[in-house]
């Protein structure tokens, strides 16, 4: 049988660590609601000049194939979208007659030098290796893929069934 001291004494113990483990949650939620308040302010401080840019934008346009004020080819804005939002970059352009990687972003520019450098198709883990991407990362090797379809949906790659990318012709 245990005296009732002891039993008070267990029972203070108890308590003790409880309240240990309750102030340590809440060391660690109020660190993650300063995080996500931080998080909120920096996105109401960026819809403050979306804001205006949308409001500024009169007549939203579409990308058109030119040469840019660098006088590099690729897309210019020049044509109005109906109904459209003005907000929205298209930084793969839809594949046109004349144009060159030039037009691309430098890192899909990097994918198709590794295409043109090999001469024939690849698969995503392939390039994902060309380009210095660890393969055992899955989560880059299927951005990496990602960019490859975009590519593919823009005209400058093509995807054969099997998985295989190769240029577009």
């Amino acid at each position: 049988m245990v005296s009732w001291r002891e039993e008070l004494h267990r029972r203070e113990a108890a308590a003790a660590e409880q309240v240990e483990q309750l102030r340590r949650q809440i060391a660690e939620l109020t660190e993650q609601l300063n995080a996500e308040e931080h998080h909120l302010s920096r996105l109401a401080i960026t819809r403050e000049p979306m804001s205006e840019i949308c409001a500024e934008t009169a007549e939203p346009t579409t990308p058109e194939v030119g040469e840019d004020s660098a006088g590099r080819a690729g897309t210019v804005a020049s044509q109005p979208i109906p109904d459209g939002s003005p907000i929205g970059l298209v930084l793969v352009p839809q594949r046109a007659a004349g144009m060159n990687a030039s037009a691309l972003p430098e890192d899909c520019g990097e994918i198709l030098a590794v295409f043109a450098e090999s001469g024939g198709g690849l698969r995503a883990g392939q390039v994902a290796a060309e380009l210095g991407i660890d393969r055992v990362d899955r989560s880059k090797v299927e951005s990496l893929r990602g960019k490859l379809k975009r590519l593919v949906a823009r005209g400058w790659l093509e995807q054969e069934p099997s998985g295989v990318f190769t240029i577009a012709e």
